[in-house]
């Protein structure tokens, strides 16, 4: 992709959010932009957002990145998390107790997850496609063992469910701590050691490596924060939904790549902008609502994620700056 493209990524998705709003209206009827359903919108963008942030972080390292294992991750965080709560913790008698000590958990089970991942692809020496691949594999069968591959049903747990669905002046509180967390990567990107020495990596490993950069050191520490992202996705979806499965989000790995691709987010490496992530994650979501508004099926949807997912892989290769750019006479 070319820096004249990756330089106006951000308007270009501004001005798609707020084209496929306008469509929204224009088919689905004023209902579709009225406070509740934005509100409902939103409340969706984090589980998706947080997993594409994980893949975005993954595709800056370069060397092939990519962190499959996001959605089987955060679905296994919930699921060991609310076991392990449920077995010392009485929700009905202590619910904010409850609420802490299952966050808490989770976030443990995603930075044991993400150390698992980073180990294998740093000091295993395995490519990031096929680690965390085998790693998708391995959380989802120890999923599938604790739950005998049932749905678990939490009950109502008030802060838990507040956390999930309540919205604080008119934004929901998962979606103003999705913000928070961009923000905060976004100034660990751009404005930390630890983000210069990614984008470095990540765009030219050898004269990383010639730099002084321990490369083993920084893939261990970017898919342990993906797997971080990943346990904050799973504590979202548990509170949304007031449930946990082994197999929740099956295509959620599809869409969260797409986001990334969606948002500039470069497959080779050295380049990523975490406002081009939410954007993108926000259009897709307003996008998959429209579709929900419209009665169209869900393996309709899917299919359509990937045909855009080929499709701006391919136009990732065009430079758009020859179309744009005044010729020279």
């Amino acid at each position: 992709m070319s820096s004249y493209s990756l330089n106006r990524q951000a308007p270009f998705l501004l001005l798609i959010n707020a084209a496929v709003l306008a469509a929204g209206a224009l088919l689905a009827g004023s209902s579709f932009i009225d406070s509740y359903n934005l509100q409902s919108m939103a409340s969706q963008v984090p589980e998706l957002g947080l997993l594409a942030l994980g893949v975005m972080l993954a595709m800056i390292s370069g060397n092939g990145g990519i962190d499959l294992s996001g959605i089987a991750l955060a679905n296994l965080a919930g699921i060991a998390a609310f076991q392990v709560t449920s077995h010392f913790i009485v929700a009905d008698d202590a619910p904010t107790l409850f609420f802490w000590g299952f966050t808490g958990l989770a976030l443990l089970v995603g930075l044991i997850g993400g150390l698992v991942n980073g180990s294998v692809i740093a000091y295993a020496r395995l490519t990031p496609l096929i680690a965390t691949l085998g790693t998708q594999l391995l959380f989802t069968g120890i999923a599938v063992f604790l739950t005998n591959g049932s749905a678990i049903t939490m009950g109502f747990i008030e802060p838990l469910d507040d956390f999930g669905n309540m919205p604080v002046l008119g934004v929901p509180v998962c979606f103003a701590l999705f913000l928070a967390i961009a923000a905060g990567l976004a100034f660990l990107l751009k404005y930390t050691p630890f983000g210069m020495k990614l984008m470095l990596l990540g765009s030219n490993s050898k004269a990383a490596r010639y730099g002084g950069i321990n490369e083993k050191r920084m893939l261990l520490v970017t898919y342990t924060l993906c797997g971080v992202l990943s346990s904050v996705a799973g504590v979202i979806i548990a509170a949304r939904n007031s449930s946990v499965k082994w197999d929740y989000g099956g295509s959620y790995v599809l869409i969260a790549i797409l986001i990334a691709v969606l948002a500039g987010v470069k497959p080779e490496g050295g380049y990523g902008k975490v406002i081009c992530v939410l954007l993108a994650a926000t259009a897709l979501q307003i996008l998959s609502s429209l579709f929900n508004f419209m009665n169209i099926s869900n393996f309709f949807r899917d299919l359509a994620w990937g045909v855009l997912l080929l499709a701006l892989l391919a136009f990732s290769r065009v430079h758009l700056g020859v179309w744009f750019t005044p010729k020279r006479r």
